[in-house]
This record gives C-alpha cells, structure tokens and sequence, in this order.
C-alpha cells in the first residue's frame, strides 16, 4: 500500500512542481517581455512625462485640487488614488452609507457654481476609485469655474473641451470621456 501511495504521489508533484515553473514563472516573463517589445508605453504604466520628470499617468486617475483645475470624480481608493487600496465603495442605489457619502460632494460642486442636474461621476467613486476619466457633460459642468480661476473666456475653455473628448472604440464599445490628466495639460500649456 505504501509502494502505492509513493508511486502516485512521485508524479503529482513532478507535475506541480512542472506547472509551477511554467505556468508561474516562463509565462509571466514571458507576457512581460512581450509587453516591454511591443506596448513600452502601456506595460510601465503610460507614464506622462515634463521637463524629464514623471507628472502623472494617462490610465490612473490622480487628484486635483486647485480650481485653475478639472477636477476627477471622488475617490474610494484609501484616503484618494492610492493605489494600493484600489477598490469601489460597494454601496448600493439604495444606501444611507452612499447618500451620506455623496452629500458634501453634491454640496461642493454647488459651491464651485454647477448648476442644474448634476453629472453622477462628480460625485459618486469609480469601480476602482482610480479612474482618469469624466464624462464630457462632468467636464463641461466644471467650465465656469475653470474659466474663472484662470481668467479666461468661457468659450475658449468649452472648446478645449470638446476638442479632447475621446470617442467610444470603433464608435460603439464604452462611453466617450474626457482625461482629466491630459485636459489639464493642455490648459497649462495654452497659458503658455
């Protein structure tokens, strides 16, 4: 019984062992090396770069504070974009939590002078709380007061708007966005 057990065992944990090393180590360096070959840009986190120093990323959201700013939708990331705490608040429709949670968001936006119905992605978090994104109506709710702070025409800041809203895959698959990263980039360097 023993000769058994043994004789079973030898090639179970030869096949472990086996798709440990392949499947746990040759495949991810491979898909890694790939990755660095034929996306750089992608597979190092689609760094944005200035003057030689790293100011952001194009796929991970981050926060701005200052009204001369767009400004992303709330956070449910640790304490706002951390990325080790990466996660959505869970809260349901239907939550106390969530309403709580979403008041002095709502009153905050009031404040900077958004007007009307206000766009969900001002207030509510991403599923991942790092979303670089907002929606084409939650940046053009954020024109006046950009305009404002920055001392420019209303139209002016409109317009660059709606000229970095990226459309949808292939027309159809998502929703078109806004990246707050790049939109704010591009008002640094219209100020010159």
């Amino acid at each position: 019984m023993t000769s058994d057990f043994t004789s079973a065992l030898r090639p179970a944990a030869v096949m472990t062992i086996l798709f440990a090393l392949l499947l746990g180590i040759a495949y991810p360096l491979a898909m890694t090396g790939v990755g660095q070959i034929i996306f750089p840009s992608q597979a190092n986190g689609s760094l944005v770069t200035q003057g030689g120093k790293v100011v952001g990323s194009t796929v991970v959201g981050q926060a701005f504070t200052s009204d001369r700013y767009f400004q992303t939708r709330p956070s449910a990331a640790g304490k706002g974009y951390d990325g080790l705490a990466s996660s959505g608040s869970n809260l349901g429709p239907t939550s106390q939590a969530l309403v709580d949670r979403i008041k002095p968001d709502v009153a905050k936006r009031r404040i900077e002078g958004v007007t009307g119905p206000l766009p969900a992605d001002l207030a509510t978090a991403s599923g991942s709380g790092l979303d670089p994104d907002l929606s084409p109506a939650s940046a053009l709710a954020q024109v006046d007061r950009v305009a404002r702070a920055r001392n420019l025409p209303a139209a002016k800041v409109r317009a660059l708007v709606e000229a970095h809203v990226e459309t949808p895959l292939f027309g159809i698959l998502g929703d078109p966005t806004v990246n707050v990263l790049a939109i704010n980039r591009a008002l640094d360097a219209s100020a010159g």
